[in-house]
């Protein structure tokens, strides 16, 4: 006999996604409705098995670096990049909880100091806020060929 799945309302979960809600939330939710304790990673499973698009968007203008060390994946930088590349290929209703209006502030500090992110495999920072130069032609700097 198959192990019954712990996904409780499908439809709920379809419309959770189309609203963009973080797998961490839903995760909560399972707790707080339905008293089931389950990992995000759940529903990104979920997600794949059903066929549904996946949450990230690649944009390799916005995060054009081929491999990003794990230990630099969830560095503030990069997430901002990733929730930029959201805003502009799902618009601003992928957005959710704070991320519209941290966003907008992220992309008006770039533009008053003429920034762009950097990334350094190297250091332990590895995103670093650099100078716009003249081949500067988003908000990340390609690495070089």
């Amino acid at each position: 006999m198959a192990p019954k799945s712990k996904i409780r309302d499908e439809a709920e979960l379809l419309r959770w996604f189309d609203a963009g809600m973080t797998y961490k939330w839903m995760a909560e939710q399972y707790l707080q409705q339905y008293q089931v304790e389950v990992s995000p990673s759940l529903f990104a499973s979920y997600r794949s098995r059903k066929g549904l698009p996946p949450r990230l968007v690649k944009d390799l203008d916005l995060v054009p670096w081929e491999e990003i060390q794990e230990r630099h994946w969830w560095k503030a930088p990069l997430t901002m990049l990733r929730i930029e590349a959201r805003r502009r290929h799902k618009g601003e209703a992928a957005l959710t909880g704070d991320e519209p209006e941290r966003n907008a502030r992220w992309r008006k500090w770039m533009a008053e100091n003429n920034a762009v992110v950097y990334y350094d495999p190297d250091t332990e920072e590895g995103f670093h806020y650099v100078e716009r130069n003249e081949h500067d032609t988003d908000l990340a700097r390609k690495p070089k060929p």
